[in-house]
Formats: C-alpha cells, sequence, structure tokens
C-alpha cells in the first residue's frame, strides 16, 4: 500500500499506531527508537533502505546493506577508556542509560586495543533484531519526502538524507544546509596480507578489554618508501567533484590521506602513520613510519586501513596501496570513497531540546544535527529520545549536566559553539566546563571524568 507521502510501506509485523514518528534508522534513530520503546512509548521508525519502492529501493552513495545501524566509515567507536577519554566516558555515560547501540557494540566486538570495535554484520543484526523484536516499534521501510506537518517526529536522517527530504528540512529551517565531505578506508583481507614483512602489535604493547597487546597488523615503511609512497599520493588521479560539491569543506577528523599529505611531507608521519610505540620485532627499532590496519569482523578475515580514507580513483588506490610493504600483494573487499554529509546549523536553528525552533513537533538527532562519529550520533538520538518521552508524559526533563560527556555534546550543538563556524565536532574534554585552577595537568583528565561520574548520577537521579 502507499501512505500518505506518496511511498510504498512495507510494515515489519506490528500495529499502525504509535505515538512518535522517526525517520531514519542509522544509530541515532536505532538507539532513539530503543529508548522510547523502553519508556512505554509506541514507535514508528521510518527507513528507506529495503523499502519496495517503485523502480527499487533506495540506497546512499555509502551504505552497503538495508540493515539498520549500518557503520558505513569504520569498524570502531574509538576509545574505551571511561577514565581519561572524553567518547569512552561517553560510552560509560550510554551504558548507565541503557543504550542498545553500546549493548549490541559490546556484543559483537573484536581485539582493537584499548578501542571499542565491532564486527559490522554481526552489530548491525544485533541492533536489528532487538528493534524487530520490541512490541512497540513497528519498523516501515519508506522513503518520506517531506517533513511531517504535525505530531512528534524525531528526524534522525543522518548525513546523506534523501535530496527530497533535504529539500523539505531546508524549506523548513529557511536556510541552506551546510556540509562536509565523510570518507571510507579501504578493507583488505587478510589472507593476502605478507605477515613475513607486517607484524601483530598495539601501540605501546597496550593490552585491550579483548587483546593481548597485539590487535593491530603494521606495515612498516623506511624514509625513502615512506616519501616515495606521500609522492605517489600527492600525484595520484583523484576522483573529481561535482559542481554542486566543489566548495564544501573536509571534516578534519576524517581528512583523506591524499589531503593530509598535500599538507606536508612529515604530516602523515604525525597523523595515521606515525612509527611511535611500535617495536618491529625484526629490526628492534620503531619503523620510520607504518600503516595500521585493524580487524573488520568478527573471523579476522577482513581488515581495515586506518586513517586511510581516500578520494582516489580505485584503480590508483589499488596500484599505489600495494606499494606498502606487507600489502604488495593485497586483495580488497572494499576500497576506498568519500561522500558528501549535510548538518543543519543547529545553533542557530534548535532549542535545548533538540526541537526545532519554527516547527516544536520535529526533533532532530545524529550526524544531521552537527555532531560527528558514530557513538555521539546515538548519543544524540538517546538523548533526543529522552526528550520526547518526558514531553509525551507531560513533563520537563532539564538536559544532562554540561559537565557530563552528554551534556557537552548538547550543549556544543544547541548552544555552546559559534553560529557563524559551526561545524562538526567529536565529543572532546574542550567541551566540557574548566575545572578548578589547582588541578594539576596530570589529573586534569581523570578530574573530567570523575567529575562527570558524580554529575550524571545526580542528573539521571532527578530525572527518574
Amino acid at each position: 500500500m502507499f501512505n500518505h507521502f506518496g511511498c510504498f510501506v512495507a510494515i515489519m509485523g506490528k500495529p499502525a499506531a504509535y505515538d512518535i514518528h522517526i525517520i531514519g534508522g542509522g544509530l541515532a534513530g536505532s538507539e532513539a527508537a530503543w529508548q522510547l520503546a523502553e519508556a512505554g512509548l509506541t514507535v514508528r521508525l521510518s527507513e528507506m533502505r529495503g523499502a519496495n519502492l517503485p523502480g527499487g529501493g533506495d540506497m546512499t552513495p555509502a551504505h552497503q546493506t538495508d540493515g539498520l545501524a549500518e557503520m558505513v566509515c569504520s569498524n570502531s567507536f574509538r576509545s574505551d577508556d571511561g577514565d581519561s577519554n572524553a567518547v569512552g566516558l561517553l560510552h560509560r555515560e550510554m551504558r548507565a542509560l541503557g543504550s542498545l547501540i553500546m549493548r549490541a557494540a559490546d556484543a559483537t566486538k573484536v581485539p582493537a586495543g584499548s578501542a571499542l570495535a565491532v564486527d559490522r554484520d554481526l552489530f548491525s543484526g544485533e541492533v536489528s533484531r532487538a528493534l524487530l523484536a520490541h512490541p512497540n516499534i513497528t519498523v516501515v521501510r519508506e522513503r518520506i519526502d517531506q517533513l511531517p506537518a504535525s505530531g512528534p517526529v524525531i528526524v534522525a536522517t543522518g548525513p546523506l538524507t534523501g535530496a527530497a527530504l533535504a529539500d523539505s528540512i531546508a524549506a523548513a529551517t529557511g536556510r541552506d544546509a551546510l556540509a562536509f565531505f565523510d570518507a571510507i578506508a579501504p578493507i583488505v583481507y587478510r589472507d593476502s596480507i605478507d605477515m613475513d614483512i607486517a607484524w601483530m602489535a598495539s601501540r605501546w604493547d597496550k593490552v585491550g578489554p579483548m587483546g593481548d597487546g597485539k590487535d593491530y597488523i603494521n606495515c612498516p615503511m623506511d624514509k625513502d618508501q615512506y616519501h616515495a609512497f606521500v609522492e605517489g599520493l600527492r600525484s595520484g588521479e583523484r576522483t573529481t567533484f561535482k559542481q554542486w560539491e566543489t566548495d564544501t569543506p573536509y571534516f578534519e577528523g576524517c581528512m583523506p590521506i591524499e589531503v593530509m599529505a598535500d599538507r606536508g611531507i612529515e604530516t602523515l608521519r604525525f597523523g595515521p602513520m606515525k612509527g611511535v610505540g611500535l617495536d618491529n620485532p625484526r629490526t628492534g627499532r620503531w619503523p620510520y613510519a607504518v600503516v595500521q590496519l585493524r580487524q573488520d569482523n568478527a573471523l579476522g578475515t577482513l581488515w581495515n586501513m586506518v586513517g586511510f580514507q581516500t578520494k582516489l580513483k580505485h584503480a590508483e588506490q589499488v596500484r599505489l596501496f600495494r606499494t606498502i610493504p606487507g600489502l604488495e600483494r593485497a586483495e580488497f573487499a572494499r576500497l576506498g570513497g568519500l561522500h558528501r554529509n549535510s548538518f543543519i546549523r543547529s545553533r542557530e536553528l534548535l532549542d535545548r531540546e533538540l526541537r526545532l525552533k519554527s516547527a516544536p513537533h520535529i526533533r532532530f538527532a545524529g550526524q544531521i544535527t552537527g555532531c560527528e562519529g558514530y557513538v555521539e550520533s546515538a548519543a544524540i538520538g538517546l538523548i533526543a529520545a529522552r526528550f520526547a518521552a518526558a514531553e509525551h508524559a507531560g513533563r520537563a526533563l532539564p538536559p544532562p549536566p554540561p559537565e557530563t560527556a552528554l551534556g557537552a555534546l548538547l550543549g556544543h550543538i544547541t548552544g555552546g559553539a559559534d553560529a557563524a563556524s559551526y561545524q562538526p565536532m567529536n565529543v572532546n574534554f574542550g567541551l566540557f566546563p574548566p575545572l578548578a585552577d589547582d588541578v594539576r595537568k596530570k589529573d586534569r583528565k581523570l578530574g573530567y571524568t570523575q567529575r562527570a561520574g558524580a554529575a550524571l548520577a545526580g542528573w539521571m537521579a532527578g530525572a527518574a
């Protein structure tokens, strides 16, 4: 059947009535649906991928499947250290609040040192099963082309929002969406890596929760090899920009490898190719530079090239990446790519509860708000859902304290960032209120996380 948006609707087994409509089944939308359902609200979750639309289902330039909460760029949620890292603290806070995304990540994790990385397919499957099995959630495979005119809505369509809906959002906000480029790293088959050259190690031999201090494959380069590789990156043939892409900036936290190379011969040696803390067992020394690969699936058959997102043409990637020692015969399950990410000027357009000021029945969540990163996106979905649940119950929910990772991230989106220069941001301690002047530098990270723990506990007690 066709709905009032002119879209074919495929409903997965549950009644059509719902309390709130979520548009977008990525990490933010999936987390929001779970939080609302667990709070007792009925949810309609609309996802365009997999829709049985005339002419076939919709897909984005980055997605590979129609699974819910698909991770398109990498398999890493980054650091899981909740005592000294802001993103690890965010993990901890989300776990405390019953996050489905964190539960699924913990259930499908793979060795990655102190980072939390997952088998992408298992992770998406875990999230999908939980949502489809929940009696309060109706998953509908449909494309929404217009913002609903009424009823509570959470828009979590992400940075790859469909063109028609993006136009509708632009019309509702009265402003052009900002945009930036985000990139995808290549994935290599494990059995095509020459382990007579490469070796297994984590930086500084750091042991993660699942690992043994040997969680990464390391491909070493000497000075001459490194300089030749950088020159190859600089001169390599790149995919041309479309006219509408030419003025789109890159996100600094996910810079294409060749763009980093353009910034200077040594740039990569102080970024993704730094050899510090990696003892090559064949030389007993740190390599001049190194290419690291991180396990991408539970079987350990797929490994992604860390930090190697790129806009090089595919044939050029194969040619150049096979000059890396240990990857001379590399076979690629997926080559790198680049896509355009869009986001709104949340600082100007949303209130402190993530509602669109011009249409308060609509909330935004996830990367479209201008946060960056998987876990950050899911976190904003979590908070948007909790605001919506409180509103449905007729009560006000204060925002998480700014001393928490959740509150600091929300504050950046809705009030803390400069409106004129607003750019996507990962969670970091720079978003938190400063500590007291007498806290020693070496104690500051732990000071932030301990303060955050107390603040979150107080907020949760008051919100109960």
